[in-house]
């Protein structure tokens, strides 16, 4: 793997759990995808689910402190929907059995009323469920309320798909807006962000509530920021991606530090 590699992603899930291990060392939970997206054809999801089954196993096998978040497109979302969701509730299903925490990604604007539909039917059948909510849709102020009477725990992100808005300002009072909606409730909830204005004001938001509330960071940023923050007592979580499919992710990853250079800022250190 070389440097960028090595940053986001780790190669394979042994590794992963070996970093999960790590983490917790500093009292960071881990929050573990298999990297894979887009299927296309049934041996595709079914290697997916095989994949995240075996994530499910190893993190409860090792007693990690970590949950399992699945990506829907990688279960067959864009090719059978019914499918998917059985996918969906199979893993779900599995998890709770060896007593890992289930979360869904959220993907791109096409598939983000499914992916609360598919959310809330595991929820329904007494899974506890995680869902990601970008800050940069228009619905999103809709469907934290609709996840929230799901009994779904939300965790507010920015987005690094295709939003309603790219307006950095815009989309910063929209995550506020969505983490003043849940502040509203004594629910737990999580925020997943480098911005350093909106991390200082999350936390002044929840002042003494801080058992409320996780902050997420990924795997290869604010190394430093996570450290300390959970050495003051603020549940922290980092997102670790394993496997060989990493083009899109890290896509994505290079695009945002990109637009943050564009904009003059940078992420926490």
């Amino acid at each position: 793997m070389n440097e960028l590699e090595r940053q986001w992603t780790l190669p394979d899930l042994q590794s992963a759990i070996d970093w999960c291990s790590q983490r917790n060392t500093q009292n960071i939970r881990c929050i573990v995808d298999v990297l894979g997206e887009y299927a296309r054809e049934e041996s595709q999801s079914a290697a997916s689910v095989n994949a995240y089954l075996a994530t499910a196993k190893a993190i409860a096998d090792s007693r990690v402190r970590a949950s399992l978040t699945v990506k829907l497109s990688a279960l067959g979302a864009l090719y059978d929907r019914e499918r998917c969701r059985e996918n969906a509730q199979k893993i779900a299903r599995e998890a709770a059995r060896r007593g890992v925490d289930f979360e869904i990604d959220m993907e791109g604007q096409r598939l983000v009323e499914y992916t609360i539909d598919v959310a809330a039917a595991c929820a329904e059948r007494g899974h506890h469920v995680s869902l990601a909510l970008q800050a940069y849709l228009d619905r999103t102020g809709d469907d934290v309320r609709r996840i929230r009477e799901s009994g779904i725990t939300a965790r507010i992100v920015k987005g690094a798909y295709a939003g309603a808005t790219t307006d950095f300002a815009d989309i910063q009072q929209r995550f506020k807006a969505a983490v003043k909606d849940l502040c509203k409730n004594a629910a737990f909830f999580a925020v997943g962000t480098h911005d350093p204005e909106l991390i200082e004001w999350t936390r002044a938001q929840m002042g003494a509530k801080r058992d409320l509330i996780e902050f997420g960071f990924l795997k290869g940023l604010a190394d430093r920021t996570k450290i300390v923050m959970a050495e003051e007592g603020w549940p922290i979580s980092e997102y670790v991606p394993f496997g060989e499919n990493r083009a899109a992710y890290e896509a994505r990853r290079q695009k945002y530090l990109n637009e943050l250079h564009d904009l003059g800022r940078i992420a926490v250190p």
